[in-house]
């Protein structure tokens, strides 16, 4: 149950950023849906290797370079995805700092509701 709500948490994210960047688009809430799902995969399977890979240059950037890690890892979800896009790299770099800066707000609301 944790998880679901975890997923349509981060749908939701995905739709509020897809409506404020002019660079992201997403066409329905079942796209965000499955989004919210190819990303969670992805950030479980693929960065862990990314990171392992690029540990030299994200060591020498303070750690700076796993902003593009997380730019790459939305640009192949936009791949898989047929209704969502993403423009440029520089528009995935933004949508993964506000994409983890509104999960993060939305997680503690829903953290805060279940200790009342």
């Amino acid at each position: 149950m944790k998880l679901i709500l975890k997923l349509l948490l981060n749908a939701l994210a995905v739709v509020i950023l897809s409506y404020v960047l002019p660079g992201i688009g997403v066409d329905s809430l079942t796209t965000a849906l499955i989004v919210a799902l190819v990303l969670s995969i992805l950030n479980v399977v693929v960065k862990p290797i990314l990171v392992i890979l690029t540990l030299p240059i994200t060591i020498v950037t303070l750690g700076l370079f796993l902003l593009v890690i997380n730019a790459i890892i939305i640009l192949i979800a936009a791949d898989f995805i047929s209704g969502f896009q993403v423009s440029s790299i520089w528009w995935a770099i933004i949508f993964s700092l506000l994409l983890s800066f509104l999960q993060s707000i939305l997680h503690s609301i829903i953290k805060e509701d279940k200790k009342k």
